[in-house]
């Protein structure tokens, strides 16, 4: 089978424009370690695209092609060689939904989420209904619409509340907010976000919700459409000073609530039917439980560690989860940090 890794970031999605620094080193250390995972299987034929301006090494037998500019043309000439496709994008103005449906349409093998669960998965205004409805623990939500008081519905909610945009990736626009004073800079924060990506950025829709305190998680899943087997839970590295930044994380976490966050991470993938391939659930474990931030339907940063812990390759796993074939749940063999730029060393 020939597949075809895109990572829309370093991978060519940003020809010809300026490229957020976060996204893009998390970017580039997610398609690396997968390239490199996938190659390892043996099985398989890999081709990869990068941006002319990001690293082009590869294992031996993958082949890597270069774009400058064009890359809407190259995307699509790359898409019409390969069998099955494994796309890396945020969810950011639509756009690994959007590109999920793109290979829909070409009649290619999706290897991980199609476009009609991501876009029930990333919509953060939607997740609350979901979860409530399961009886999953999620933090006090408000929509921020175009015309909404924002002040009004951060006096509902009580400060400190956390803004962010509707569909967003990597911690970029998400803004800790303390009082009334901070509020004006932070929606402008979130409104910066959508005229660097979203094609109106009038009319997108902001979230916001009361901060929970507690231990920030994630939780690594393999889904195959139906069930879900937890790969393991992860601390994650949060800087708050000025806006969320995510700078990795350790794994596995041990933590008293270990066992009921992977829990409410495999409840909440069963309200969202069709969730294939690798899964992360973001959350916070408080001292009532658990507490389900968002469901990210692809591969997350996370994966840089997991994959250091465990003897078994994920990326052959997830190709078999989305073929219906879930693994036993795989046992953690060492502990490491990580850092979102790649960086692995022993805990």
């Amino acid at each position: 089978m020939r597949i075809f890794v895109y990572e829309f970031v370093s991978g060519g999605g940003f020809a010809g424009r300026a490229v957020p620094a976060s996204l893009a080193r998390e970017g580039l250390a997610m398609r690396t370690a997968l390239v490199a995972d996938l190659a390892a299987i043996g099985r398989h034929e890999i081709v990869t695209t990068t941006d002319i301006r990001f690293a082009k090494a590869a294992p031996p037998g993958v082949e890597v092609v270069t774009i400058d500019s064009g890359a809407t043309s190259a995307f699509d000439a790359v898409l019409s060689s390969a069998d099955a496709v494994w796309l890396l994008a945020p969810e950011t103005d639509r756009c690994l939904e959007r590109l999920a449906a793109r290979v829909e349409r070409k009649g290619k093998v999706l290897l991980g989420c199609g476009a009609a669960v991501i876009r029930k998965a990333s919509d953060k205004a939607g997740l609350p209904r979901r979860l409530a409805r399961i009886g999953v623990r999620h933090p006090d939500t408000m929509t921020i619409d175009p015309g909404v008081d924002a002040r009004m519905a951060a006096r509902d909610l009580g400060y400190p509340v956390v803004l962010k945009p509707r569909r967003g990736a990597g911690s970029r626009g998400v803004q800790l907010v303390h009082n009334a004073w901070e509020l004006e800079a932070a929606l402008a924060a979130v409104q910066r976000v959508h005229m660097g990506v979203a094609s109106n950025p009038a009319t997108e829709t902001m979230v916001m919700q009361r901060y929970v305190r507690g231990t920030p998680a994630s939780v690594s899943l393999l889904a195959d459409g139906l069930g879900v087997v937890g790969l393991a839970v992860n601390a994650q590295r949060m800087i708050t000073s000025s806006g969320f930044s995510y700078r990795g994380g350790r794994t596995p976490l041990d933590h008293p609530l270990a066992a009921e966050a992977v829990d409410a991470a495999a409840r909440t993938c069963t309200a969202l039917p069709g969730l294939r391939g690798y899964v992360g659930v973001d959350l916070v474990l408080t001292d009532a439980g658990p507490v389900v931030i968002e469901v990210n339907p692809r591969l997350t940063t996370a994966y840089l560690g997991v994959r250091a812990v465990l003897d078994e390759n994920i990326a052959a796993m997830a190709l078999a989860a989305c073929e219906g074939m879930l693994p036993h749940q795989p046992i953690a063999r060492r502990r490491v940090q990580f850092t979102a730029s790649g960086l692995v060393v022993a805990a």
